[in-house]
């Protein structure tokens, strides 16, 4: 399990990385909502624990980012609150648990193994095709056993087209999937999205044009152009 421990207070921080790791829990920490929001935007948690106020963006703020994203991680609040109007907020943008300070190292990590075990009901199937492998619940992809590393768009891309299983997808479904719905229909981000994501599978190419249709996950030999 990873996790990103948002808290301002460096002493607990420090203490709560070392007793997850103690647990066989790995953990990232972020002392203010700056940092959190980089390394959201660049790693894959199991579970966020927030604690509501810290520099910069506030926890509330980072749990509507998280939750807003789509990403479907929970969210664990860490508060020195503990008045019923506190936890009903909290829960209202979106938090899956709530822990008051002072608590017990031991306590964190019963309810993170419990939020973790309840996300695992719900995981979405991990897809292969033509050597790929994409996880959407780690959001981590795979190409013949190597990890590559996708930015959140490039990653939406490739999942619609791992989804569709060979099938051709449209450059205007893929705004429509991967962007949101005030994305600019005449824009030429797919296209630059695709380009990208290309670069990061590396060679041989997986994502096929078909001229005049869209793109599509195909096996090296099927003669379909992709340039």
């Amino acid at each position: 399990m990873r996790v990103l421990v948002v808290e301002d207070e460096p002493l607990l921080a420090e203490a709560i990385r070392d007793g997850l790791r103690l647990e066989a829990i790995a953990a990232d920490l972020a002392g203010d909502g700056d940092t959190a929001l980089e390394l959201l935007s660049i790693n894959s948690y199991d579970i966020a624990v927030l604690d509501r106020d810290i520099p910069g963006p506030p926890g509330d703020e980072i749990a509507r980012r998280i939750v807003a994203s789509g990403s479907g991680t929970p969210i664990l609040m860490l508060t020195a609150a503990d008045r019923i109007d506190d936890l009903a907020s909290g829960f209202g943008l979106g938090a899956d648990d709530y822990l008051t300070k002072p608590f017990a190292l031991r306590e964190l990590v019963l309810r993170l193994r419990a939020l973790d075990r309840r996300r695992a009901h719900h995981r979405p199937p991990v897809r292969e095709i033509a050597g790929l492998r994409l996880d959407p619940f780690r959001r981590e992809v795979f190409r013949d056993g190597r990890y590559i590393a996708l930015t959140r768009k490039q990653f939406a891309v490739l999942e619609v087209l791992v989804a569709a299983e060979g099938g051709v997808i449209s450059a205007e479904e893929l705004l429509e999937r991967a962007w949101d719905e005030n994305a600019d229909p005449f824009t030429n981000a797919v296209r630059i999205t695709v380009s990208a994501l290309r670069k990061r599978l590396g060679e041989p190419r997986l994502i096929a044009t078909v001229p005049g249709v869209g793109y599509r996950i195909d096996t090296p030999s099927d003669g379909v152009d992709r340039g």
